[in-house]
């Protein structure tokens, strides 16, 4: 919960409490702040049911119907909330923070004041998603749900992780017609301070149900505004240059829909997500017009569509962010297993390639690349406006559904 001082702090940074209300689109509750007996906390609308919970206010479970009209559990999580804390931590639908993905050395520097950052990565020579105890640990608190929405809140203390000045984050999850909505607001009270936010979802829209493969590399994606991505070393740490995504070549899914296996056998892909892996552990960068990126959630303004043939659903993803990671769950081994609502009789873990992970964000690493011009994107204080993340994954069935 928040402290005297840090609502104190918040409120003198904004004009008003209503003000304060408004960014981060927080309407009240029901009184029922209280989980179900598996520690989840559930919401939904028409066509659309998701549930949560407090450990890195993450999404558990996201329930849509297929073609067939079989209802799909299709994102990753555990069964019961009290999971999440058994060590086998893989960022399970959470928001990593206060900076999600790469900090280059652990370092970085604002205002000529250099910050060192715990380093979890990398034989401790980077950090990845806010260090070894960064917001996808923590424990949220639920301050609003209503059927519709839930609004999560945390205050990350000046210090922890080594970053300077304190931060106090809500998090809201909305439910509409076929929708799920996510809103992120971190406020700055004290200090400046980097802050980048994600939402680290494990997609399978087969409800890892498919019982013709154990893997999501037959979904198809395309990223319209995707021409170009981050350079990186084998060790996924940005090197500071920028890569052209060339028509045909392992990673252009802009020009054309192509499913996420389809450059498997091109030389130029092994490796980049890894000295010894096959597969995307990508930064995509998404290029688009500054009216392009206002009009962010209208119709056909999506970066990025994930459909599956089998399941018939389809998923565009909407967002005011300007980058998206692809992650093609590489690194995963059989070793967790999916909930009682995935699965099928030979299957009921979680496979290598087995799901896609769209974590919709700003250029990563962008802390370490002042020549990328991304201060105003990445760097916030009591001075500035509020960091916000604001992103729609809207859902329909396919054309390309096949027949029972």
């Amino acid at each position: 919960m928040l402290s005297l001082t840090s609502i104190s702090l918040l409120l003198s940074t904004m004009a008003t409490a209503q003000q304060l209300t408004s960014y981060c689109n927080v309407t009240g509750g029901n009184g029922d702040n209280n989980p179900a007996p598996d520690g989840k906390y559930t919401i939904w609308s028409e066509g659309i049911r998701v549930s949560f919970v407090p450990y890195g206010a993450s999404i558990s479970n996201l329930f849509i119907n297929d073609s067939r009209g079989i209802e799909r559990d299709v994102v990753y999580g555990f069964d019961e909330a009290w999971m999440y804390t058994t060590g086998q931590h893989g960022y399970w639908g959470a928001v990593p923070g206060r900076y999600a993905n790469r900090i280059v050395n652990s370092t970085f520097t604002i205002d000529g004041v250099p910050s060192h950052i715990i380093p979890n990565e990398n034989n401790s020579t980077d950090t990845l998603h806010g260090g070894p105890d960064g917001w996808s640990y923590r424990n949220f608190s639920v301050v609003a749900h209503t059927d519709s929405s839930i609004t999560f809140s945390m205050t990350d203390p000046a210090g922890d992780q080594g970053f300077p000045g304190e931060v106090v984050a809500f998090i809201t999850y909305t439910a509409a017609p076929y929708e799920w909505r996510e809103r992120m607001v971190a406020i700055p009270t004290t200090e400046k301070t980097p802050i980048m936010l994600s939402s680290h979802v494990y997609w399978n829209l087969d409800g890892y149900a498919n019982d013709q493969t154990d893997t999501a590399l037959n979904h198809t994606l395309y990223m319209p505004y995707a021409g170009m991505r981050t350079n990186v070393t084998t060790t996924q740490v940005p090197t500071g240059t920028l890569d052209t995504n060339w028509a045909d070549g392992p990673f252009d899914f802009w020009t054309q829909p192509r499913q996420v296996g389809y450059a498997f056998d091109q030389p130029e892909l092994n490796r980049s997500c890894g000295p010894t892996c096959l597969g995307y552990n990508v930064c995509f960068l998404t290029q688009r017009q500054e009216a392009e990126k206002e009009a962010w959630e209208q119709t056909g303004a999506q970066v990025a569509t994930l459909r599956s043939a089998w399941s018939g659903i389809q998923l565009d993803v909407f967002t005011d962010q300007d980058a998206l990671q692809i992650y093609s769950c590489n690194n995963q081994n059989g070793s967790v297993p999916l909930k009682a609502t995935q699965g099928t009789p030979t299957n009921s873990m979680l496979q290598h390639w087995g799901c896609v992970v769209i974590e919709v964000e700003d250029w990563i690493a962008g802390i370490n690349y002042p020549e990328w011009k991304r201060e105003e994107e990445q760097i916030f204080g009591p001075g500035t406006q509020p960091y916000v993340l604001e992103a729609t994954y809207r859902f329909s069935i396919n054309q390309t559904a096949v027949d029972d």
